[in-house]
């Protein structure tokens, strides 16, 4: 059974950095792609970063390009989302997404597996 658990959510202050992980259990390997999303209250969910092929292509929303940096660690089948300078429409439920089915890289009905999430809240 594929298993997804996030963790490294908080509170910071804005300007602030925290690092996401999402541990993968359940996988031979790391999946061909693995995105983050997040949903903040009374919003839908929306796609952040996506990694494919082993973080050698990724893709950013442009609301995060030049402060969140998505990687891959293989041996560890772990997914990380480095987030700087965060501000506080950063604040949300994130979530990753795992083995890509086709369509929108940020699309929430094209991937297979999701995690529970792990809170970031970015005060003023």
């Amino acid at each position: 059974q594929v298993q997804l658990v996030e963790s490294g959510g908080g509170s910071v202050q804005a300007g602030g950095s925290l690092r996401l992980s999402c541990a993968a259990s359940g996988y031979t390997y790391i999946s061909n792609c693995m995105a983050w999303f997040r949903q903040a209250p009374g919003k839908e969910r929306e796609g952040v970063a996506a990694a494919c092929s082993r973080g050698s292509r990724t893709y950013y929303a442009d609301s995060v390009k030049g402060r969140f940096t998505i990687s891959q660690e293989n041996a560890k089948n772990t997914a990380y989302l480095q987030m700087n300078s965060l501000k506080p429409e950063d604040t949300a439920m994130y979530y990753c997404a795992a083995t890509f089915l086709g369509g929108s890289m940020f699309g929430r009905d094209d991937y297979k597996y999701w995690g529970q999430g792990t809170q970031v809240t970015v005060s003023s």
